[in-house]
């Protein structure tokens, strides 16, 4: 029973995560899943892996309900929470893209039922019958989901991206250009109609909302590493949510996470993270 549950412990996490946006939320619905599936009578589960992402589906779906109210009220911008992945996380099917931080904030958009309808139809490749026993629908309303969700995603997702290499590259000369105070290797590196999005929640000082334009996340930017708790810190290359980002690291905690979007060897979009909370996922 624990060895078929620890097969597939990683994928119900980043199916948790993939709903929730949230480390700590998705680590606490696998305890819950494990929870189920240790009490539930498991004669005619034939399909153990199913049966146990549809738990999560669903203990992850009454939970993204229930946050929308939290989210709502939240201060600034809100930014999935960031997680530290192997560098071939690309290559993995159960993850793919829909763990990066691009795709996930537009995952944000959707309702939470078209949320859990588009991850198991795109994701996993559920038909539509099997998706609406798992989120209470009918088959023709499941049928709508899906298909406002993949054009809303579809939509909204970056078109064109640098390949990992290049974005290794671009992370590599952004975080050399920023450690030396280098306004104008900065700019260069920046679209000129490049947004950057800082998650604070609050708790820490962050711009309230998106900051638009090279020159203003730039200046903004650097003013952010001249502050006491960043300034004798370090900027560290490293693979967030599947794709090469940097971490702020000062006295051996990470207090910041930064993820980008390219074309064209420059910086269209920026988001970083740098609520303490959202942090625990990408600590050392």
């Amino acid at each position: 029973m624990t060895d078929v549950f620890e097969e597939h412990r990683r994928l119900l996490f980043g199916t948790a995560y993939r709903m929730l946006g949230s480390v700590a939320d998705a680590e606490d619905i696998v305890q819950d899943a494990w929870i189920t599936w240790n009490r539930a009578d498991r004669t005619d589960v034939e399909h153990p892996k199913a049966y146990l992402v549809r738990t999560v589906t669903n203990l992850s779906l009454n939970r993204l309900k229930s946050a929308q109210a939290v989210r709502e009220s939240y201060v600034g911008p809100w930014l999935p929470e960031p997680l530290l992945t192997s560098p071939d996380v690309a290559e993995e099917a159960e993850l793919a893209d829909t763990v990066s931080m691009a795709v996930l904030v537009v995952l944000e958009t959707l309702t939470p039922t078209e949320r859990a309808v588009f991850m198991l139809r795109e994701v996993f490749g559920y038909s539509y019958a099997e998706i609406a026993e798992v989120v209470g629908k009918s088959g023709a309303s499941v049928r709508q989901s899906a298909h406002r969700a993949r054009e809303h995603v579809q939509a909204r997702r970056p078109r064109f991206t640098a390949d990992v290499g290049e974005q290794r590259e671009i992370a590599e000369k952004f975080r050399e250009a920023c450690t030396g105070g280098d306004l104008g290797a900065v700019l260069e590196l920046l679209a000129p109609d490049v947004v950057s999005w800082s998650d604070g929640g609050g708790i820490v000082t962050a711009a309230r909302r998106p900051l638009h334009g090279h020159d203003n996340v730039a200046r903004w930017w650097l003013g952010v590493l001249a502050k006491p708790e960043v300034r004798d810190g370090e900027m560290r290359v490293a693979e967030i949510n599947g794709e090469p980002g940097l971490l702020l690291v000062h006295s051996g905690v990470t207090v910041g996470a930064l993820t980008f979007e390219a074309v064209d060897g420059r910086i269209t979009a920026l988001r970083i993270a740098v609520n303490p909370q959202k942090l625990r996922g990408i600590q050392d």
